[in-house]
């Protein structure tokens, strides 16, 4: 079944006297448990893609469901709905408040779901330690490297329990061999049933997936499955 359905997505931005088509009538579906890996230069259209996939913004024109729910349809209030229930982010640079610890960044999104301290405390205990944190619950960022600081973002994507990890450029601040050890989390929460898309320009991160999508000028000119990297194989 697909967890992402969109029709004919064309996004039309104007800046002053001029206009930018970034979507040309875009159709993707993605199905649960997918892992995608969407890529293309600068400007051919993939960050607006992940903004209309992940409820940030709305198309000019066209259709998006996801799940059962048409989003695209949607007014600001409902869109944040979404996004909290459904959606979790992972970003480049990590976005953590830095003087809060690793416990209380993953807290935050359930602060918008009515729950008890207790409970609180207790699912963000539990999805640190799913990324294999659980020593780390009171460090702040500076007291972690960039690869645990990425694993707390992981957690905090994870904390809402959502259908839908999205993860735009997440090794982009790493080295090499700590981006092996994000995309093996990812590669494991994929194997445990969470659908994953990622936008990247590494070849060798988008390896990774099981599907690739190429963009260009606002359109897609690839799509095809692809047999991804074993994380034992990039471990030697």
């Amino acid at each position: 079944m697909a967890l992402i359905h969109a029709t004919d997505l064309v996004k039309i931005y104007t800046m002053g006297e001029q206009t930018v088509h970034a979507l040309r009538g875009v159709s993707l579906d993605v199905n649960a448990g997918e892992f995608v890996a969407v890529m293309g230069a600068s400007g051919s259209g993939k960050s607006t893609l992940m903004n209309i996939l992940g409820c940030l913004d709305q198309p000019t024109s066209g259709t998006y469901h996801l799940g059962d729910e048409d989003v695209s349809a949607m007014g600001g209030d409902q869109l944040a709905s979404v996004r909290n229930r459904h959606i979790g982010f992972v970003f480049q640079q990590f976005n953590l408040l830095p003087r809060t610890s690793a416990l209380e960044n993953v807290e935050l999104p359930l602060l918008y779901a009515n729950l008890m301290p207790a409970e609180r405390h207790a699912r963000a205990r539990a999805s640190l330690e799913r990324v294999g944190l659980q020593g780390r619950a009171d460090h702040t960022p500076a007291e972690l490297s960039g690869g645990q600081q990425q694993r707390v973002a992981i957690a905090r994507a994870l904390v809402n329990r959502p259908q839908l990890i999205l993860a735009d450029e997440p090794t982009g601040a790493l080295d090499s061999q700590t981006s092996q050890g994000i995309m093996r989390l990812l590669t494991e929460l994929n194997e445990q049933g969470m659908t994953v898309i990622i936008v990247t320009h590494e070849n060798d991160i988008a390896a990774w997936a099981k599907r690739r999508v190429v963009f260009k000028d606002g359109l897609i000119v690839q799509d095809q499955v692809q047999s991804p990297i074993r994380a034992e194989a990039a471990s030697v």
